[in-house]
């Protein structure tokens, strides 16, 4: 990471393909990257080497053709039946489909003018930002010389045009700028700067209401956040924070998460929370481990699960060891995560806290077509499937599948080797496949939260899996599996229609109310949720109109419910008291003679 740049949180995209356990073979494709439309699940788009044919029943597909033999699109819209080809002048190096406009896209692109050996080691001065009102067919440049991966489209509610671009340009003397601009209108005339000076390179970060921005300094690094649009106002962290990098962890509930790397870490950084606004950070944790990925990157060891708002799990290192640790409050508390009782085979595990606990593996895959070592689902709350292994601390040897029913209050192990698991079906059930390290037949599905397992084949001969692509939220039920028959061989698609497993739709007796808790305790961020759940062993398939949330009921607060403000940390019997470096009854320096202003009691 560079020093003192702002990183936004990148978790992997699930890619929905509609569809029918029936398998049915596809024609061979070349090798193939997939890009999708968040707008809509059926827009898909893909980069294909040497392609022969392809074919997945999607109402739009794109095919990009590798820029070593040429430069174009191939744009269905029939669902692979017919495809019509649009030559570019540009290379493509990614996309990013708008958030609501399925049609809409901005593309990081090379023009054609550079040569082919400046293709792989690009200079920054032709990196160039291309829009498209039509699914690819026809191109416009938005802005020359924009900084990877850090354009963002507008965000529905806060930005008055919905073809808003945000980026971050370069400048011809070599700085940097916020740029705004209208996607097919973005002439200098009609560019807007939302900050007043340059900008730190890699740092614009646009999310939900929020941007961030660093500026360029020589001493300590100074970030700066707008709140729903507002001018920026620099973020204020403990006095003794010396930061060299942060990261946006998350910005949901209207606050910002955020991890800060302090001077003196290397591996790890602390966890900080913020007021509404994003300006004030608390400290919420102590030296969160990070590990490095394939392209050398650190990646911090944190995950929010999915459907349970404030829940996280983070591998934190604490004399010499690193732990798993969860919270149900945003960091307001953190604790171990119990062991099972028992393993597969029944027979007793002595596992005593806070001697020995259960750890886990939090890297999501950098394929997104892989379910990483960490697995949960909006639509299934609760539910956590996860590498790991029992000990005084986390190992990477010897390690195991577990999953947790309950939002990690218990967990059961479920297989002894890794495993991708995937949630079909609204979550209602699971599938699961060996690791693509070794090639494989069969697949296993759970309708019991992985209590049951039962295998099936999907394939005649063993194949390396390299992705799963599974469908949201329509009647057919069907997963398409991608990969090769060995590392020589071309790419094989196999549809798998997993309907047939289901006797019937499911009624009101095949449900169940699930309390969420932690430790026993009912009132989660505030609130009493119930849930609905499938009983264990009905297999009946979940309706389209099928809601997870039975009823939510808010809770009273008590003194634990409340956060302590900038300045304070709470101490050993839950009081929230100033810091040592945090004087209260200094006044403040935005407050000028004549003014009042407010003086927190922690």
């Amino acid at each position: 990471m560079s020093w003192g740049a702002i990183h936004k949180n990148t978790s992997p995209v699930s890619f929905w393909a509609p569809g029918g356990l029936s398998a049915s073979h596809l024609e061979k494709i070349g090798h193939i990257s997939l890009h999708i439309s968040g707008a809509d699940p059926k827009f898909l788009a893909l980069e294909n080497r040497s392609i022969e044919s392809f074919s997945v029943e999607l109402q739009q597909i794109m095919v990009l053709t590798d820029p070593e033999f040429e430069s174009s699109v191939l744009v269905s819209s029939d669902e692979g039946a017919n495809f019509q080809k649009y030559r570019l002048s540009f290379y493509i190096l990614s996309l990013l489909f708008h958030p609501t406009q399925e049609d809409w896209a901005l593309a990081y692109s090379h023009d054609q003018k550079v040569t082919s050996s400046s293709v792989s080691s690009p200079r920054l001065s032709f990196l160039l930002l291309y829009s498209s009102m039509d699914f690819g067919r026809k191109w416009q440049i938005v802005h020359e010389h924009v900084t990877p991966s850090r354009f963002y489209w507008s965000v529905s509610g806060l930005d008055k045009e919905l073809d808003l671009v945000h980026m971050e340009a370069h400048t011809p003397d070599g700085n940097v700028q916020y740029v705004t601009c209208r996607a097919q209108l973005c002439t200098e005339s009609n560019r807007n700067y939302p900050f007043p000076g340059y900008v730190d390179i890699s740092s614009l970060v646009v999310q939900d209401e929020y941007m961030f921005i660093q500026v360029p300094t020589s001493g300590r690094a100074k970030y700066y956040v707008s709140y729903k649009r507002d001018p920026f106002i620099q973020i204020k962290l403990p006095k003794y924070s010396l930061p060299k990098d942060l990261h946006i962890v998350s910005t949901d509930e209207k606050q910002v998460f955020a991890a800060v790397q302090e001077w003196n870490q290397n591996d790890t950084y602390n966890l900080y929370l913020s007021d509404t606004r994003g300006i004030y950070f608390t400290l919420a944790m102590e030296n969160v481990k990070t590990t490095r990925g394939i392209g050398g990157n650190q990646m911090l060891d944190l995950y929010e699960v999915a459907g349970v708002t404030g829940m996280l799990i983070a591998n934190r290192r604490h004399d010499g060891q690193v732990k798993t640790y969860i919270t149900y409050n945003k960091g307001r508390e953190w604790r171990l995560l119990q062991a099972p009782s028992v393993d597969m085979d029944g027979n007793d595990i002595h596992c005593i806290l806070p001697f020995c606990s259960l750890h886990l593996q939090l890297q999501t895959s950098e394929n997104p077509y892989l379910s990483g070592t960490i697995s949960t689902k909006g639509s299934a709350p609760g539910i956590i499937v996860a590498t790991g292994n029992i000990g005084a601390e986390l190992s990477y040897n010897n390690v195991c599948m577990f999953i947790s029913s309950d939002a990690g209050n218990t967990w059961r192990q479920i297989f002894e080797e890794e495993h991708n698991v995937w949630f079909l079906d609204k979550g209602g059930a699971l599938v699961a496949v060996k690791q693509p390290s070794v090639p494989t037949r069969h697949l296993w599905i759970s309708f019991d939260e992985g209590r049951q397992w039962t295998r099936h084949s999907f394939s005649m001969v063993p194949l390396f899996v390299d992705g799963i692509l599974v469908e949201a939220g329509a009647e057919n039920q069907i997963m398409t599996f991608f990969g090769h028959f060995s590392h020589r061989s071309e790419w094989q698609l196999i549809k798998i229609d997993y309907k047939s497993v289901f006797s019937r739709r499911c009624t009101e007796e095949d449900y169940q109310t699930w309390h969420l808790n932690n430790q026993g305790e009912p009132c989660v961020m505030g609130q009493k949720q119930i849930y609905m759940k499938r009983r264990p062993g009905n297999y009946c398939m979940l309706g389209r109109d099928y809601s997870r949330v039975l009823s939510t009921e808010s809770c009273i607060c008590r003194a634990h419910d409340f956060e302590c403000d900038y300045g304070y940390e709470r101490r050993g019997d839950g009081n929230c008291r100033p810091a040592f470096w945090f004087n209260p009854y200094s006044i403040s320096r935005s407050c000028s003679q004549g003014q009042n202003y407010f003086n927190s009691t922690g």
